[in-house]
């Protein structure tokens, strides 16, 4: 029997009459994901399919289209005629295996198949309860698994038992380009994820403090954006020199504002990089009230330098929330690993947990502040992913 895999979505349904834009965005995306395999790709009325791929390709198939936003769903599927008897023979290959309870759902778009689809579904339980009897029993109401049975107006028939859940969301380039604040942490990484499943494609920006900081934080911020790129089709990852920002403000300016301060020079070089490469926002792994630099103070200082929005979709999560998606998305052993950031360097014993607006420019008034950005921007290097 041949087979295929059923692609689905779910909010694009939502999208009205510019539905077919975000379903060409999709398909793109998928093209592009699965690109140098061997497959056939058709478009069906609210899914895709893939069809005539190799058996031996089939797990680096569906672990990509797992970290594809915008895929809800996906089935492997058996393909047969729009006949009974090979519909049956078809279940009943999926169930040889299979234990429990299960019921028959028949999705008969095809109106002039007979029998109609509630009938279809009561004669293919029964014929499977006298092959299996003995270990299978129906169960419409909460069962274990289901027998599908999408029989189409083209003359093919998709039988499948199993589906799986995937990311969901909006396929990346639906919701513009942004730039992601990436520190190595484990917040900064879910962050970006967030915002690649609600459709925003990004670029991440990383402030680097050489010689505080060993070429081994860089390689972990480098593998981090991978992972992310996964998610994204593809990143780009910028690295910025900040040594000569930080030790500019250890000399200068009351140790309390270190990290307030710093946050305000990472938005200011954020804005402009982004600014010159595209992007319409910046992200951050945020969470409120997690630590000093997170209040609602800080973060009010923080974005009264830039104009550009800054998205904060951790905002409201807990740590335990963060780790969890963290490791959903295999970056939290990357992110636990002990090489320290810019963050660390440099940090005061009793920061501004709420500091004062006023205190904070007079402390900056002290600095160079357009020639270290400058000087910042000098220094960026460029990964691709």
């Amino acid at each position: 029997m041949e087979q295929a895999i059923i692609i689905r979505y779910c909010e694009i349904h939502l999208k009205g009459k510019n539905r077919g834009h975000f379903e060409k965005l999709l398909k793109e995306n998928i093209k592009r994901s699965l690109k140098g395999l061997k497959y056939t790709f058709t478009a069906m009325h609210s899914r895709y399919l893939i069809e005539d791929f190799n058996d031996a390709d089939y797990e680096i198939i569906t672990d990509k289209l797992k970290k594809i936003p915008g895929i809800h769903t996906f089935s492997k599927a058996l393909v047969v005629p729009n006949d009974f008897e090979e519909i049956f023979l078809a279940a009943k290959s999926l169930c040889e295996n299979k234990s429990g309870t299960f019921k028959v759902i028949t999705n008969r778009a095809d109106k002039n198949f007979s029998p109609n689809s509630m009938q279809t579904s009561m004669l293919l339980g029964s014929r499977l309860l006298e092959v299996f009897g003995d270990r299978l029993k129906v169960d419409v109401k909460n069962p274990d698994f289901s027998v599908n049975a999408d029989i189409r107006e083209d003359g093919k028939t998709f039988v499948y038992t199993d589906t799986v859940h995937c990311l969901s969301g909006m396929p990346v380039g639906s919701a513009g380009k942004g730039l992601l604040l990436i520190s190595g942490g484990i917040d900064s990484p879910v962050a970006g994820y967030m915002m690649a499943k609600r459709g925003m494609k990004l670029d991440c920006i990383h402030f680097h403090s050489f010689p505080y900081t060993g070429e081994a934080a860089k390689e972990k911020v480098k593998e981090l954006t991978k992972k992310i790129g996964e998610y994204n089709g593809g990143i780009n990852l910028y690295v910025v020199s900040f040594t000569h920002i930080q030790e500019a403000i250890h000399k200068n300016c009351p140790e309390e504002f270190m990290i307030t301060l710093m946050r305000r020079f990472m938005m200011r070089i954020a804005e402009r990089l982004a600014e010159s490469n595209g992007d319409q926002a910046i992200i951050t792994g945020e969470s409120l009230g997690q630590v000093a630099s997170q209040t609602i103070e800080s973060i009010t200082s923080s974005n009264s330098v830039v104009k550009m929005p800054v998205l904060r979709p951790l905002i409201a999560f807990d740590k335990i929330d963060i780790i969890e998606i963290s490791r959903k998305i295999d970056t939290y052993e990357t992110s636990i690993l002990p090489y320290e950031d810019c963050c660390t360097v440099f940090l005061p014993k009793f920061p501004a947990i709420k500091p004062n607006i006023e205190k904070v420019k007079k402390a900056e008034d002290k600095l160079d502040v357009e020639g270290l950005i400058s000087e910042a921007l000098n220094s960026v290097e460029k990964y691709e992913f």
